[in-house]
């Protein structure tokens, strides 16, 4: 794990969603903050995803389950309690269900397709569910969108989902932090992240500090 270093956190219970716009760099950084801040991760990766993460970073995800859950928890250093991955029709999964032991569904990226489903309950594969689920449970539900420009139609998408509670989070990283690096700018959007989920790190400092 690399850059800064987070605070040492309450384990959390975190699911991140992983879909097929581009922005992979910040799921991959995400979970790499998180297992470090001492949360418990779940991850679910689109097709799509695994397409776009081939196309612009060096990561090569496997397509079956078991070779991602092994792929990524070698990458992080992380072991089967810390780091799971579910398939995208793993309706026994926790995230399936409002009587799981779920926390916060983060879709990062969230690629406009997703936000329509979600927008729309129509819960076709795991990560639509869970993000059903969170909206019915009233949990937290964090999309981290990556369009631009963005449709009337996807604008109206997020209003209904900002609407219903869940947190509209575009990867819109700022420049007031005189970013010297891609990375600087990846930490940018992990740390608003961070944020939202109360979750502390070194990242980036609060505004005035």
């Amino acid at each position: 794990m690399s850059r800064s270093d987070t605070h040492v956190n309450a384990a959390s219970n975190v699911c991140i969603a992983i879909t097929g716009a581009s922005g992979s760099p910040y799921a991959m950084r995400l979970i790499e903050v998180l297992l470090k801040s001492g949360c418990t991760v779940s991850v679910i990766i689109s097709k799509a995803a695994q397409l776009v993460m081939a196309t612009e970073t060096e990561f090569k995800i496997p397509g079956q389950v078991r070779g991602q859950a092994e792929y990524l928890r070698e990458y992080f250093g992380a072991n089967e309690e810390q780091l799971k991955v579910y398939g995208r029709e793993d309706w026994m999964s926790p995230w399936a269900s409002g009587s799981g032991r779920n926390g916060a569904l983060v879709i990062c990226p969230c690629s406009t397709g997703t936000l329509s489903a979600v927008a729309t309950g129509a819960s076709n594969n795991l990560i639509e569910r869970a993000a059903d689920v969170a909206l019915k449970e009233r949990r937290q539900l964090i999309l981290v969108p990556r369009e631009t420009p963005f449709s009337t139609l996807h604008l109206q998408n997020m209003l209904t989902l900002s609407q219903m509670g869940a947190v509209i989070l575009p990867a819109s990283p700022g420049f007031y932090r005189q970013p010297e690096s891609i990375a600087d700018l990846v930490d940018f959007l992990v740390a608003r992240i961070l944020n939202q989920l109360n979750i502390e790190h070194d990242l980036l400092p609060r505004w005035g500090e």
